[in-house]
């Protein structure tokens, strides 16, 4: 789905990066450009409660988005399809308007509703999945690739390790490893 050109580059990269990073979507789409950080492949966000932090992504990301930024310098990197309104109540902040194309920032609703569009065929139900999702597939995935819980917490910047335990279900074997591993006797004998 990532990489079927049927979708565009915007929602491509959108998924994308949520992906990799494991960020909030919320985090994501309100990044503007001036955030990136693409020498390191990183971008700085506001998270839940204000804090300043960084999140990481990998070369899939960094292939796509200078496509998606097309020489662009400032404003925000998700921008919507159409010129944002110039007047009544539903006016954007000048922050969320690309100075040059007049174009406001793509919304979580509008973002959400491509990604389900998208997706529809893949989910068994046939509802589409929700941005959301993609954090907790990141976050699945890398737990099943044997990621610890304070890994996942560093990736995801979850505030409490305890909110990581329904991705990191490891279960009986890998209570027998690390017994197997720790066991005093075991480390003597030789291989």
């Amino acid at each position: 789905m990532f990489t079927d050109d049927r979708h565009a580059p915007r929602e491509r990269v959108l998924w994308r990066l949520l992906y990799e990073t494991a960020a909030r979507a919320e985090e994501i789409l309100t990044l503007n450009i001036e955030d990136l950080d693409p020498e390191f492949r990183r971008a700085r966000v506001t998270s839940k409660g204000g804090a300043i932090e960084y999140v990481h992504w990998a070369t899939p990301t960094a292939r796509l988005l200078p496509r998606l930024l097309a020489g662009r310098t400032s404003g925000p990197v998700f921008l919507a399809d159409r010129r944002a309104p110039t007047s009544g109540p539903r006016v954007p902040a000048d922050g969320d308007i690309n100075a040059t194309t007049r174009r406001g920032r793509l919304s979580y609703p509008r973002a959400e509703y491509l990604f389900k569009t998208a997706s529809a065929t893949l989910d068994p139900h046939r509802q589409g999945w929700t941005l959301h999702q993609l954090r907790h597939s990141a976050l699945q995935h890398l737990a099943q690739a044997g990621r610890s819980a304070p890994e996942l917490q560093a990736k995801s910047r979850h505030q409490h390790l305890a909110s990581l335990g329904h991705y990191v279900r490891l279960g009986e074997e890998t209570s027998a490893r690390i017994t197997a591993e720790t066991d005093p006797v075991q480390r003597r004998r030789p291989r």
